[in-house]
């Protein structure tokens, strides 16, 4: 038997019973679920937001762990570049010094990405900086790798020719001259014997009889045959490929024409007295990539060590040239 509830009338002053009938039973049965409903989503609104669930520390342990790749994928990234900027210097320095090899700039080396954000669909990630610069980095090293093996694809054809670029590099004297007798004149700064001012000798001068035979100090092509009463006078140009080309000037006669083939020895033509000269002599240059070097430098198949030595202190000694 249930029992009757009652409710105090302030009006009348008694106790009223309670009507519970089904109205009062529904209602409240509603009521009571509303207020379980409502603090139930309180709790756990406040559980989610205190504790995760097993999917987030799941998730949050994954996050982490790429996390702790990316970093150790970055430091393997630094790593990776240091190893290749010495790859890159020895190339520079030590391969393409050898072959004669034209310089690759930094500009090229480490040329960025122009154009648009390559990296756009990267920064709604989380930790979209760490991820960003790891994949520029990745990109860059990519980039450098395809430059230097390039240049390595160059070096392999040129030491491929080896041969060939030995048997066209100015390796000897233009005239014989063992004796080193008719070391004249060197390569830098000299007095002009005209102008009487120093002034700088990009060749080296070599005194012999007019008919002197002169030759062709490597292998190669003749590029230029001039008649000139001025200058150089009467002069040849020999372009021998690998970025090396030889002249021979003040000459008396010609013995080669232009285009013709020429091998280390050939007689190319005569030591003359023609041109801007002030004696029977042969002014001798060698360029490398259009640059004069000193060709005192190139005659290791003629010279001993100690006659090396002697030509040098030969030509240091003289201060005037003969053009």
């Amino acid at each position: 038997m249930s029992k009757v509830k009652y409710r105090y009338n302030t009006e009348t002053l008694t106790y009223e019973p309670i009507e519970q009938g089904i109205r009062y039973k529904v209602k409240r049965f509603f009521q009571f679920a509303s207020s379980s409903a409502i603090l139930g989503i309180f709790y756990f609104l406040g559980f989610s937001y205190i504790f995760d669930s097993p999917k987030e520390k799941r998730l949050a342990r994954e996050n982490s762990r790429l996390l702790s790749q990316y970093e150790i994928m970055d430091k393997k990234l630094q790593q990776i570049q240091i190893a290749l900027d010495d790859i890159q210097q020895r190339d520079e320095k030590i391969y393409r010094v050898i072959y004669q090899a034209d310089s690759i700039p930094n500009s090229i080396r480490r040329a960025g990405f122009g154009g648009m954000n390559r990296y756009k669909h990267l920064e709604n990630l989380d930790n979209a900086d760490l991820v960003i610069n790891t994949a520029r980095k990745l990109d860059i090293i990519m980039k450098q790798l395809y430059v230097q093996s390039k240049s390595f694809d160059e070096i392999i054809d040129l030491t491929l020719r080896k041969e060939e670029m030995l048997r066209c590099i100015p390796a000897i004297q233009p005239v014989s001259n063992k004796d080193l007798r008719r070391t004249a004149s060197g390569y830098g700064w000299r007095i002009d014997p005209i102008y009487k001012v120093k002034k700088f000798h990009e060749g080296m001068d070599f005194s012999a009889p007019i008919g002197t035979e002169v030759y062709a100090t490597g292998e190669g092509v003749v590029k230029r045959v001039v008649k000139s009463f001025g200058g150089y006078g009467n002069h040849i140009e020999i372009d021998h490929g690998f970025g090396y080309t030889t002249l021979y000037a003040h000459l008396d006669r010609f013995n080669v024409k232009k285009g013709q083939k020429v091998k280390r020895g050939d007689v190319i033509g005569f030591v003359g007295n023609t041109g801007k000269s002030t004696g029977p002599h042969l002014h001798y240059e060698v360029r490398v990539k259009g640059r004069p070097v000193n060709p005192a430098h190139y005659y290791f198949q003629d010279l001993t060590p100690d006659q090396f030595e002697k030509m040098i202190q030969i030509a240091s000694n003289s201060h005037q040239t003969f053009d």
